[in-house]
């Protein structure tokens, strides 16, 4: 099945002001958004869509508290749809919406969307690396660092379930979804993609309690390291809560910084993830905080070489983190 990724991800919220400036904040542009709520993009028509939680429209909430009301899936095409509803109509109800598309729950209850892809091309060069060795990427002059660089989230990247069966909910999106794992966090859960992308992962599923389950994050790919690094101090100067990051993980290599956010989970900040085609073989490791990141940077207050040490050395000024790395999320 041609199952490109998640198109947009649809959540029922307390405080849709809040919300909104908060998703405006991160970089997703506004459409329609009103009083109820609205869509927030990114580049290539990629979303999140927020309602109030009592909006009659949107699919019933799962009995824990998560915010989560949907995950629609762009597929390639009406046969792709098709198949689809063939596939799980064999056990489940399919419904198809005045949109044509289609809408049903998965085995442990999270509702999904399936409709043809509303990605649009576009256009947009990435983060230019020069290195000794290798054909310069950025000319003459170019200069790499534009402090009032414009940064928009490009596509959204993954969304990660909390679950309280991982093997279940993995046989479903393999077995009927023809997804495949790329790699796993023994202990934590697999990492999960579609067929129609070379992306490391488009879901990743975390085994928890029952009581906790639902959506852990979401994150939205941008053009490169330095994008994240200045969208995140950007973000952490407007006076939003960084969770865990910078950093880089091990499993997908994408550089991550996470945030709390009013939609009852995290959102991160994701750049630079490994393509897998069919011929790449999944790991399998233990999980642990070196298994999850490569490194991991903790944000302190700048400082210049005029005087003095640096905040954290011995006799310069104390440190000052803002945050406590978490240790099992992908």
């Amino acid at each position: 099945m041609h199952i490109i990724g998640p198109d947009a991800l649809v959540f029922g919220v307390d405080d849709v002001a809040a919300c909104s400036q908060y998703l405006t904040d991160y970089g997703l542009m506004p459409v329609g958004v009103s009083a109820a709520g609205g869509r927030f993009e990114a580049l290539d028509g990629t979303a999140i869509v927020i309602a109030r939680q009592d909006d009659a429209a949107l699919p019933p909430p799962l009995p824990t508290r998560t915010m989560l009301r949907k995950t629609i899936y762009g597929v390639a095409d009406t046969a792709t749809l098709d198949a689809i509803a063939a596939e799980l109509g064999k056990d489940r109800e399919v419904r198809r919406l005045a949109d044509g598309s289609l809408e049903a729950s998965d085995d442990l209850g999270f509702v999904l969307g399936f409709q043809v892809t509303v990605r649009r091309p576009f256009t947009l060069p990435a983060e230019a690396v020069n290195a000794p060795g290798a054909p310069a990427q950025r000319a003459p002059n170019v200069v790499a660092v534009d402090e009032q660089a414009v940064i928009q989230p490009r596509t959204l990247s993954h969304v990660v379930y909390f679950v309280p069966d991982t093997a279940r909910a993995e046989a479903f999106y393999v077995e009927r979804l023809g997804f495949r794992c790329t790699d796993r966090l023994g202990g934590a859960g697999p990492f999960l993609q579609p067929a129609g992308t070379l992306d490391h992962h488009t879901l990743f599923l975390i085994q928890t309690p029952p009581f906790m389950q639902g959506v852990e994050h979401f994150t939205f790919h941008l053009g490169g390291p330095t994008e994240l690094m200045l969208a995140g101090t950007r973000f952490v100067k407007q006076g939003y809560q960084s969770f865990w990051g910078p950093g880089r993980h091990k499993m997908g290599s994408n550089w991550f910084w996470y945030f709390n956010s009013p939609l009852g989970c995290h959102v991160e900040y994701d750049a630079d993830m490994d393509l897998h085609d069919t011929t790449w073989t999944a790991r399998d490791v233990p999980m642990s905080a070196d298994a999850s990141q490569l490194f991991l940077f903790q944000q302190r207050d700048k400082w210049a070489p005029a005087g003095g040490p640096p905040p954290g050395v011995p006799g310069g000024p104390p440190g000052k983190p803002v945050d406590k790395p978490a240790e099992s999320i992908g």
